[in-house]
């Protein structure tokens, strides 16, 4: 399986016909179907239901061509990065992020950054946490901030901050209606709407290992990919949610929100980086962090950074 293959194939997803398809690409059409089956029999599974008029997918196949067009709009993003950087020399600093980090003190940090550095290009990934190890790992990003506990040994993790988790409700919910803080216990049995379904582990299981830990039973938990997902679900009273402090900037007109009174109602922001990184930026981030936090008091009354 290579690239051309790749969008081969993605090519006779969209035009739904082998000889448009051929056209587009600027090929016979028996090339093209040859390619197609190639494909299908290193992959061990039929990509396209030839029976039918147009030409439809298999299920295979639609999984295949969500992944594909993915990587090919990947692919062609890597190839105009490098030119772009080749042409102007310039150096590019990527960072890996949650994007509920970016609510907190990330935004503040990057600024630092970019005063310290102008020359330097800052770029964002947002990656899941455990996806943010691997990235490390592969050299994909340079920096990393989440929020789920993980160890590996290639990669050296701080806790920046532990922030306060709040409850998100529809607006009109009879709990919604008070701003003082709410316990844990006060939401069992409701409907919990958790993120993100995957890959795992990540927030939903911080979230649900809370419950198991204060011993409070959820009631129905549905899953769903992203943050902004799982607060439209609350704004249309399909349940509550759990989100960091920071969140609450997101929906203001339809969710109300309530800080947790529980003490361990909190989410790291922890920093990840490579073991050994000998760049020399991260200890210099280390000191923007430090500079940041001198400026923000209030933050280090829930820090616990040890460098």
């Amino acid at each position: 399986m290579d690239m051309r293959q790749l969008r081969y194939f993605v090519a006779v997803a969209r035009e739904r016909n082998f000889s448009r398809a051929a056209e587009v690409l600027h090929i016979a059409q028996p090339p093209l179907s040859r390619q197609i089956q190639q494909l299908e029999e290193s992959l061990g599974a039929v990509l396209i239901d030839r029976s039918s008029r147009p030409l439809a997918l298999t299920e295979a196949g639609r999984f295949f061509y969500e992944q594909a067009s993915q990587m090919i709009t990947r692919m062609e993003h890597i190839r105009e990065q490098t030119r772009r950087i080749a042409l102007s020399r310039r150096e590019i600093f990527i960072i890996g992020c949650v994007g509920s980090t970016l609510y907190s003190g990330i935004p503040d940090l990057v600024r630092r950054m970019r005063v310290r550095w102008p020359e330097l290009g800052i770029e964002f990934r947002e990656m899941m946490s455990v996806e943010q190890i691997a990235a490390l790992k592969d050299g994909r990003i340079d920096l990393g901030f989440g929020r789920v506990r993980l160890s590996d040994p290639d990669v050296e993790r701080i806790t920046l901050r532990e922030e306060r988790l709040v409850v998100a409700f529809p607006k009109n919910h009879p709990k919604s209606l008070s701003t003082a803080p709410i316990a844990l216990k006060d939401i069992e049995g409701e409907t919990l709407v958790i993120y993100p379904s995957k890959p795992r582990p990540s927030f939903a299981d911080e979230v649900l290992g809370l419950f198991a830990e204060l011993n409070v039973e959820p009631g129905i938990v549905e899953e769903v990919r992203e943050i902004q997902t799982a607060l439209g679900l609350v704004a249309a009273a399909a349940g509550l949610c759990i989100v960091p402090a920071a969140s609450q900037r997101q929906r203001p007109d339809d969710v109300c929100y309530r800080i947790l009174s529980d003490e361990k109602a909190t989410s790291p922001v922890i920093m990840s980086y490579r073991r050994n990184d000998r760049s020399g930026r991260i200890d210099a981030i280390k000191e923007l962090i430090r500079e940041m936090y001198a400026d923000n008091p209030p933050w280090l009354q829930l820090s616990n950074i040890t460098w």
